[in-house]
């Protein structure tokens, strides 16, 4: 059986790559990376998986991919994932994220032998959502607040036609916050371990943080890469469903948590700059469809997901 992954040099693909190579050594693994996409987050697993360039953006590349590797399961996760820098190109990421995502599945339908889908869009696609209507099901409407979260909605609804107008076989997860070592900094958790490492090494006193009032609900990213894995694999085509921890918190409390793990004191500064045009400040979650369909639950304690983003930072500076 062969498992091809989009974006396998990215966060969650470099996850997901080491957990099909280490629990399901009889799955050949295959990424699809651009030309210049650092290897880094890969290295350890690059002598027992096998790569490929493509270009999200060109319909060629993908098609051409797909049919020299012929895969079993596809779990396309490359995008542009970054909110703020949506807001900054969001022509390049509706491009990216919608017509990448057509291409695959039109290279996909074209198939003797169609493979199994997994496409990965976000908990941004319901943005901004009334305290009364928490927690966030997937009966939830859409309300994206950012081009990023509009790209989604996009991607999600493509995933839907493609099963109801061709019956490919593609799975949805609107993934809410998940994180971990070697998260980029870009992203609070690791923006905040990074910060406190840095203090540690006497660079610096402060925390620059944006919204600490934002609510978030976190997952290990080691969770979220087996979700993926059990959704490819244990649910019909055509569902979605959220995927999400269980360790809700404002970002001003997620300060705090780390504060606690830091080796000396640092202050908290509110950084305007770091704040979103429309921010989505209510992110509580409903994941019962998709554990009940799964049995999936959460096995990693956030706080040592904490501990473990705080100690990459210690080494990686």
């Amino acid at each position: 059986m062969r498992a091809l992954i989009t974006g396998i040099t990215g966060f969650a693909g470099s996850y997901l790559a080491e957990y099909l190579v280490e629990n399901h050594p009889e799955i050949e693994v295959i990424g699809l990376k651009r030309w210049n996409s650092p290897l880094k987050d890969i290295l350890s697993i690059m002598p027992k998986i096998k790569l490929l360039n493509f270009e999200l953006g060109d319909p060629f590349s993908i098609e051409n991919a797909i049919q020299e590797t012929e895969p079993d399961l596809i779990f396309h996760l490359a995008a542009q994932s970054y909110v703020p820098m949506s807001f900054l190109a969001p022509h390049e990421t509706l491009r990216a994220n919608v017509l990448g995502t057509v291409s695959l599945l039109e290279a996909v339908r074209k198939l003797d032998n169609p493979p199994r889908v997994f496409v990965c869009t976000s908990s941004e696609v319901y943005g901004e959502v009334p305290e009364s209507d928490l927690p966030i099901t997937e009966d939830t409407k859409f309300h994206p607040q950012s081009p990023y979260g509009v790209s989604k909605v996009a991607e999600d609804l493509t995933a839907a036609q493609y099963y109801e107008s061709y019956g490919v076989h593609v799975v949805r997860a609107r993934s809410f916050t998940h994180t971990g070592p070697r998260s980029k900094p870009v992203f609070v958790a690791p923006a905040i371990a990074r910060q406190i490492a840095l203090a540690e090494r006497g660079e610096g006193k402060e925390i620059r943080i944006g919204n600490i009032n934002s609510i978030r609900t976190f997952l290990d990213v080691r969770d979220m890469v087996r979700a993926y894995w059990m959704m490819i694999n244990q649910c019909p085509p055509g569902e979605f469903y959220n995927v999400a921890g269980d360790a809700t918190m404002t970002i001003g409390e997620l300060v705090e948590r780390f504060r606690k793990l830091s080796q000396v004191e640092v202050s908290v500064k509110r950084e305007p700059s770091l704040e979103r045009p429309s921010d989505v400040t209510r992110q509580v979650p409903s994941s019962e469809k998709f554990r009940a369909a799964t049995g999936w639950e959460p096995e990693i304690p956030f706080e040592l997901t904490m501990r473990q983003i705080l100690d990459y930072w210690r080494k990686e500076l």
